[in-house]
């Protein structure tokens, strides 16, 4: 029997800094394995209903190579002779969307394409899931990782998929993003079986913003004395730090709080001389020490 992925999805780009990226859900086991694809500086893709996973690679090769997503899209479907039971969303670099829903693919499936995205489905309650996803990405700001999440989450409160829920992803994109900027996958977070998958995306996305999201100058503040002996305080609770509390961001001190930034995976949040304040209210949570103590 064939796979079947069927869901509802949008690939977008960001006007403000070249991220692009795909956001899915569907009543469909580890949907993220099947249809996101991008690659920094490129596109993105997702490919949908009796998914063609060749359509993920070979459209961002084609993109690559300097073609619209559109271009890309007619040369996709040209090769594929069940195109008509195809639904595929492209996206590439230039913010150029393209889209196309086979009259093959169960209803109620459909798409739009607007300025620098495409959104569709298939199996939905309705065509209303799809507006709703074009209509919330358009009047969403911020990062393009929450607008995508919120374009998914309006499609579900309207009808979503008609089978229910069961997974979601959410890939976006950015050169030098990844991990220690050793690759592009900026963000990419899967659920692959939940009740809610799109509200336990959004609690992954928050996860990432703590553990894997550079700082913000506005996130950084100096260590004065009051924080430095609440550092202390922690830092001796974990075993870190020996020391007193005397409240001077000292040699020792930074080389304990290293140690533990390294162990609770903070390291992207680690600066020598200032205190990324969102670190910070997460080891007060974390070990509730404060000055007091």
């Amino acid at each position: 029997m064939k796979s079947h992925p069927s869901t509802f999805s949008i690939v977008a780009r960001d006007p403000t800094n070249g991220d692009v990226g795909v956001a899915v859900q569907s009543k469909f086991l580890a949907v993220g394995s099947v249809v996101p694809w991008a690659r920094a500086g490129v596109g993105a893709v997702a490919t949908q209903s009796f998914a063609n996973a060749t359509f993920g690679p070979e459209g961002l090769r084609l993109m690559a190579a300097g073609w619209s997503a559109s271009e890309s899209l007619k040369q996709l479907l040209a090769l594929d002779h069940e195109a008509g039971q195809r639904q595929v969303l492209l996206v590439d670099a230039a913010g150029r969307a393209a889209a196309f829903t086979g009259e093959g693919c169960f209803p109620w499936a459909g798409h739009i394409i607007g300025e620098g995205y495409a959104c569709g489905g298939n199996i939905l309650v309705g065509e209303d899931t799809v507006e709703a996803m074009a209509r919330t990405f358009e009047a969403t700001s911020g990062a393009l990782a929450e607008r995508l999440i919120s374009a998914l989450a309006a499609g579900q409160a309207a009808g979503g998929d008609r089978r229910g829920q069961q997974s979601a992803a959410l890939l976006v994109v950015r050169t030098g993003g990844g991990y220690a900027g050793r690759n592009d996958r900026y963000i990419d977070l899967r659920v692959d079986d939940h009740l809610e998958p799109i509200a336990e995306l959004r609690r992954l996305l928050d996860l990432h913003r703590l553990y894997l999201t550079k700082s913000t100058p506005e996130e950084l503040t100096a260590v004065d004395a009051t924080i430095a002996s609440e550092l202390q305080l922690i830092l001796r609770q974990t075993g870190h730090y020996q020391g007193e509390a005397h409240g001077a961001y000292d040699e020792a001190t930074k080389k304990a709080l290293w140690d533990l930034y390294a162990v609770e995976n903070l390291e992207e949040r680690w600066h020598n001389t200032l205190i990324d304040v969102v670190a910070l209210e997460f080891l007060r949570q974390r070990f509730g020490a404060s000055p007091q103590e």
